[in-house]
């Protein structure tokens, strides 16, 4: 199957697909505007001479990107989103290791003519690299997707979803969202860590989606306002800037505020309430599994707890710790991913009878509500980007003035988590200042991965096997 078609076989015809500023795009023009590029890129080298063609996407966000990203997966390719913010090593590393045929960006001398006036894409084919993975049982998967949770380091495991998985997916986070053929969805997310899902699904069932690429409270509320925007999806970073916006008032076409991508504060649900009088509804979003896990029952009175698992998933707590209260949460249901790129594992290697270990420490509450209580393993979620604290050690460790460091996450009401670094200087060696420390590392990662924190210590204590110890 391929999701593109089985998104054309709903036949929302007139129906608004996209609205970018005064632009209005039906789906019938929607797909028009894709099958234009993809006959183009059906005849690049990259795909034509690929059985099963891998190929990177590094667009900005916007209906460029909704069109190039739908015009890949169309043809037959396997879409791999290139964010912007990773360095340019970083963006090398994730085109090695996922073996990309091409990759396709924005650029005005491309030798791909967009529609809509969007101008030119280019597609260049990328360097022959022998895949780390066995390609057979890749394309055995019928792959639509690889995203990398974090960077592209060995740490990195690179999640691939067939268009059977993402084609489930949606039809089970459509039990909570309810999203209906003709409603307005905002989008503020990027792209790059968003589209494969979201956007999919909002254009599956027939909704329109509201492009607003400016971060500002006062950008979003008008567009959220003009549009009559029926579903608000963003992060709590978007929804304490809203309810900062002094000239905002309630929009009487809202009907769901939907915050994932990063834990939601009282403080940030509390104040979007009292300014749109509509509760903010939290949801655990997994790339590994979807959005299984959303608040529609207790927003109100439970604004921070992850809320009550869908019906359309199987859920457990497994011990986790001394307090029998709280123990990791493990899922199992529709859509969830197909395999591990790097290493190579398939999903059934993973999850054993199906449930996938998530990580995250939870507890139930007597109105069947699951609560947050930490994390099991050492990602550090940032504005929804998923950073490794191995990677960021791995760069301070090169640091000459430096002999080891911890990196752990630190937590803001508002943005979230931000990596914080424990420090040990070298011996003989003076404390580098916080700048040097953090040039250091912008040469090397991304900005959202850079320590906000370094604090020198003498001693990180480490596992019996010498490993930093994290918790």
């Amino acid at each position: 199957m391929n999701i593109v078609e089985e998104i054309k076989k709903r036949r929302h015809g007139s129906l608004i697909a996209i609205k970018d500023g005064d632009l209005q795009l039906s789906f019938d023009d929607l797909f028009k505007a894709v099958a234009e590029v993809s006959a183009q890129l059906q005849g690049h080298s990259a795909i034509a001479d690929n059985e099963l063609p891998r190929i990177g996407v590094k667009f900005p966000n916007g209906l460029g990107y909704i069109v190039v990203a739908l015009a890949v997966l169309e043809s037959r390719a396997c879409f791999v989103p290139i964010p912007d913010e990773l360095t340019e090593a970083e963006q090398q590393t994730l085109i090695s290791e996922t073996a990309l045929h091409g990759v396709i960006s924005a650029s005005p001398e491309g030798n791909i003519q967009l529609p809509c006036d969007l101008g030119t894409a280019l597609l260049e084919s990328s360097p022959h690299v022998l895949p780390g993975f066995p390609q057979d049982e890749f394309n055995a998967i019928g792959p639509a997707f690889i995203r990398f949770s974090s960077g592209t380091t060995a740490a990195s495991k690179g999640v691939i979803l067939s268009h059977q998985s993402l084609f489930d997916r949606i039809h089970a986070a459509n039990q909570g969202l309810e999203i209906q053929a003709g409603e307005n969805v905002l989008w503020t997310l990027p792209m790059a860590h968003h589209f494969a899902v979201s956007i999919v699904l909002y254009l599956y069932f027939g909704a329109t989606t509201v492009l607003e690429t400016s971060h500002q409270p006062e950008q979003i509320y008008l567009a959220a306002k003009a549009s009559g925007s029926h579903i608000l999806y963003g992060s709590p970073f978007h929804f304490a800037q809203l309810a900062q916006c002094k000239s905002a008032e309630p929009l009487p076409e809202l009907r769901l505020a939907m915050s994932t991508a990063s834990a939601l504060s009282e403080g940030v649900a509390q104040a979007f309430e009292e300014r749109f009088n509509l509760p903010l509804t939290q949801a655990l979003g997994i790339i590994e599994v979807g959005l299984p896990v959303m608040n529609l029952l207790h927003a109100h009175d439970q604004p921070a707890a992850l809320g009550q698992v869908l019906s359309d998933y199987e859920w457990k707590s497994q011990a986790h710790g001394n307090d029998p209260n709280i123990g990791e949460l493990l899922l199992r249901g529709p859509g969830m991913f197909d395999a591990y790129l790097s290493p190579w594992k398939m999903r059934a290697e993973l999850c054993p009878n199906g449930w996938f270990a998530t990580g995250d420490l939870v507890e139930l509450t007597d109105n069947n509500t699951l609560i947050m209580r930490g994390r099991s393993k050492s990602v550090i979620n940032v504005g929804g980007m998923k950073v490794f604290p191995e990677e960021i050690e791995a760069v301070l460790n090169e640091h000459p003035d430096i002999e080891k460091s911890r990196v752990t996450a630190g937590h803001h009401p508002t943005l979230g988590s931000y990596p914080s670094a424990e420090i040990i200087v070298a011996e003989n060696k003076e404390l580098p200042s916080s700048a040097d420390l953090r040039s250091h590392c912008a040469a090397r990662l991304a900005p959202y991965k850079l320590p906000v924190q370094f604090k020198p210590v003498d001693q990180i204590e480490l596992t019996a096997s010498g490993k930093v110890k994290r918790h």
